[in-house]
């Protein structure tokens, strides 16, 4: 069967997107598209839904299903409302109706997308994440990882474990690489793995490295981002509002407002369209190969802009 494919990503994210109706091989799919092209990070699939304008679901690279995908939802979002012909639109994801809205271009030729970002969750359950007795776990060091890293557990809705680590501890990524693997083999603490992320403050704004549960570590990971920014505006690290956060993938505005327990985030970043590919997926997933792949000229754009913050960023990575 041909397939017609949009590589695409979000923040250097990178993904396969098709349309489809349901079917039970997207996780196989996954997995040989990822084995063609080592760059991608997994597949967006856009569905019809009874509900939204169309529902999205996300793979990753090893076959494993997330329930929510920010930088994802971006090239989704751009994809159905051009589709559609609406500036908004409602995307069913595994846990929510979430809203999305094409924005104001980041920066000259980059096609700019915001995506609410939702639910969001504290209890350990929601991860989940089992410590002690205890119900949440926020801004606390676990003495058994560091003495001096403040860690966090959120869910949004995507599992994340995330620490405020000094400037070091970003350019030299070993005991993140330790820790985010463990966490997501056989351990007694998070049973389904979890997104392990450090961020370190700026002047203006944080910096942000994630490692992706079922993935490694990534240019970027939009809910990783997002539930970034919210613990350090909680910690007192940026002031709630429009947060700019920085990654090894370029930069992205993540809006955090809390009014008493009611927590509303909103991630503005670009959606860009790499090249349009023809894939043969055949029964044997081993004989499936990539038939042609057409460049689009997008990047350019994107690599323009990276070039005007990279000397922000680089002293990062």
């Amino acid at each position: 069967m041909e397939m017609t494919l949009i590589k695409v990503h979000g923040s250097m994210n990178t993904f396969y997107m098709f349309e489809s109706d349901e079917r039970e091989d997207f996780a196989q799919l996954a997995i040989r598209l990822s084995a063609l092209d080592p760059d991608i990070d997994g597949i967006l699939v856009i569905l019809p839904s009874a509900v939204a304008h169309a529902k999205m679901r996300v793979f990753n690279n090893d076959g494993s299903e997330a329930s929510m995908c920010g930088n994802g939802l971006r090239c989704v979002a751009r994809y159905v409302c051009e589709r559609d012909r609406v500036q908004e639109a409602v995307i069913e994801t595994l846990k929510a109706l979430l809203c999305v809205k094409k924005e104001e271009t980041l920066n000259e030729g980059i096609e700019t997308y915001s995506v609410e970002i939702s639910p969001v969750s504290f209890s350990l359950s929601s991860l989940p994440m089992k410590y002690g007795d205890n119900s949440e776990w926020t801004h606390q060091a676990l003495p058994f990882v560091s003495e001096e890293i403040p860690f966090s557990a959120v869910a949004v809705p995507n599992p994340h474990l995330i620490g405020i680590v000094p400037q070091e501890m970003q350019r030299d990524t070993s005991h993140q690489q330790k820790w985010a693997q463990y966490f997501n083999g056989e351990n007694e603490y998070f049973s389904d793995g979890v997104n392990v992320s450090y961020v370190t403050p700026m002047e203006n704004g944080i910096f942000v490295r994630t490692y992706e549960r079922g993935v490694g570590f990534t240019n970027a990971c939009g809910t990783a981002m997002t539930a970034s920014a919210l613990v350090s505006c909680m910690a007192g690290l940026v002031p709630y509002g429009d947060v700019a956060v920085y990654n090894p993938g370029g930069m992205v505005k993540c809006s955090v407002s809390k009014q008493g327990d009611d927590i509303q985030l909103q991630l503005t970043g670009n959606a860009t369209y790499l090249s349009v590919v023809k894939f043969d997926w055949t029964v044997n997933a081993e004989e499936s190969s990539i038939l042609s792949s057409e460049p689009l000229e997008e990047q350019v754009f994107y690599e323009k802009f990276i070039g005007n913050i990279s000397n922000i960023s680089k002293q990062f990575v």
